[in-house]
């Protein structure tokens, strides 16, 4: 190679960590473009597939900027993509940005002898900086993939590094028992097994899937755990089982469009809700599953609507110029109506409770999480 990657490591590590951090010298010493030679960016609302070794110089600003790089897209992997073709999906892989990784291993308080799982293996830089740190023996990493962590393993062992590779499913059985638990992927409950595989004082970090809350939990002697929702925010692909994501809800967009519903008028405007990561995350705790689409009609009005498993829907039109929405909503549930609730919370009390808010997980993954006279389980 050509180009020295070393300058970028360098300025990637004053950008995602700092000097006093256990994650310094690991982020200036991984060569993170080796684990990530091919990536896919979007081009016109299409995913196409970027070859790092044919242009070095943009391999390495793009492997070494603080940003996600999407490696699979559907069920095709970048290394088995066409460049003249653009690939079909939703992204199911990345290699993360360094500076949430890093947040992750903070918010774990991962340390020098800890023994760490690493969940979401992707392109294997997670397990790499683990493996700078403490070691290949201490580092064990797990993907649903058999592709990722094959491949993974294979890059890690030309770097040196040798950390156990599993495929496996996140949320079943974990293989030992760590003081650490850094998933780098979403779930939508948090794992009886986790718990299992942690022992008394052992931490785990997650984030809620739909949600962008990272919970950390320290396991209690009772077999359950205790923590808090950090207040940073963070959102990773959700835990799958198969090649891609199931289908997104267009049947019940495609209802939401046709039928009239209930109707009523709302006295706030539209709002972008995957934007607004409190109203996000506590709507998505009163109704997990749910979708959201947003978009602008022709003559400037804004649009939503939401979606939701169990067939409920709304619409949602606010006119250009106007402050007030047009809501129709059907199906078992009123989405629109619990958006409204949390907004007027939000504009009553200046904030929401899901941010801060304890944490209490039973042996059996149960969650509660509560603050200021609000409490969700699931």
């Amino acid at each position: 190679m050509q180009v020295d990657w070393k300058p970028y490591a360098a300025g990637l590590a004053a950008e995602a960590t700092h000097p006093n951090s256990f994650w310094w010298d690991s982020v200036s010493e991984v060569p993170r473009h080796l684990l990530v030679p091919r990536w896919y960016t979007q081009e016109a609302g299409r995913w196409m597939c970027v070859d790092g070794p044919a242009d070095e110089e943009a391999w390495v600003k793009a492997a070494f900027a603080d940003s996600t790089l999407v490696t699979r897209v559907g069920p095709t992997h970048a290394d088995h993509a066409r460049a003249d073709r653009p690939a079909v999906g939703r992204p199911t892989s990345s290699s993360t940005l360094p500076s949430l990784v890093v947040a992750m291993m903070e918010h774990a308080r991962v340390a020098p002898g800890d023994r760490v799982m690493d969940l979401a293996t992707g392109s294997g830089y997670s397990a790499a900086l683990g493996c700078h740190l403490l070691g290949d023996e201490l580092v064990t990493t797990m993907d649903v993939d058999a592709y990722l962590t094959e491949v993974a393993a294979e890059r890690l062992d030309f770097l040196g590094y040798h950390p156990q590779v599993i495929t496996g499913d996140a949320t079943g059985p974990l293989p030992s028992v760590f003081d650490r638990i850094v998933s780098m992927v979403s779930v939508p409950r948090i794992p009886a097994s986790w718990l299992l595989a942690l022992p008394a004082g052992g931490r785990l970090v997650t984030t809620i899937a739909g949600t962008g809350l990272i919970i950390a939990a320290d396991k209690t002697r009772d077999g359950g755990a205790t923590g808090r929702v950090e207040w940073d925010r963070a959102a990773f692909m959700a835990t799958r089982t198969g090649s891609d994501y199931p289908g997104l809800l267009d049947g019940v967009f495609a209802t939401a469009g046709e039928d009239e519903g209930e109707v009523r008028l709302s006295p706030f405007p539209v709002l972008d809700v995957m934007r607004a990561w409190e109203v996000w995350s506590m709507l998505t705790l009163a109704a997990p599953g749910i979708e959201h689409r947003t978009g602008t009609s022709d003559d400037g009005s804004r649009m939503t609507w939401m979606l939701h498993p169990d067939g409920s829907w709304a619409r949602a039109r606010t006119a250009h110029g106007e402050h007030t929405t047009t809501v129709h909503q059907g199906g078992p549930r009123r989405l629109y109506d619990l958006l409204d609730d949390i907004r007027q919370r939000w504009l009553e009390r200046g904030e929401l409770p899901v941010y801060g808010a304890a944490v209490a997980i039973t042996p059996e993954g149960e969650t509660t999480l509560s603050r200021d006279g609000w409490s969700a389980t699931f």
